[in-house]
């Protein structure tokens, strides 16, 4: 069975994202799946979803990146909605950030 993973990295540190919060949301239902905080190492201490829990349909995660960087001046939350297509696969969705920018990918 599959997994959904993210990390985050502050690139304007240049260090992994300690302690910024992320929430998962069912974009189909509107439903607010978990919220979680990142570790020392920019990671979830767990898979997102995983298994039965990784079923196909549209996601989002928001990741809270004014909350982190302690300021709102430009970026406050960073929204990345994905579709889930093949449960069985791994989705690894990570972002790099800074106060002003961000970027993503699917990694594996």
């Amino acid at each position: 069975m599959g997994k959904l993973s993210t990390h985050v990295l502050d690139l304007s540190r240049g260090r992994p994202a300690a302690g910024l919060k992320i929430e998962l949301r069912s974009t189909g239902t509107n439903t607010l799946l978990k919220t979680v905080v990142t570790n020392a190492d920019g990671r979830t201490d767990a898979p997102l979803l995983a298994d039965a829990a990784l079923t196909p349909g549209e996601y989002e995660l928001t990741f809270h990146v004014g909350d982190y960087f302690g300021e709102r001046t430009f970026l406050d939350r960073v929204p990345i909605r994905f579709r889930v297509a093949d449960a069985s696969a791994n989705y690894h969705i990570p972002l790099l950030c800074t106060p002003w920018a961000y970027s993503t990918y699917r990694g594996s």
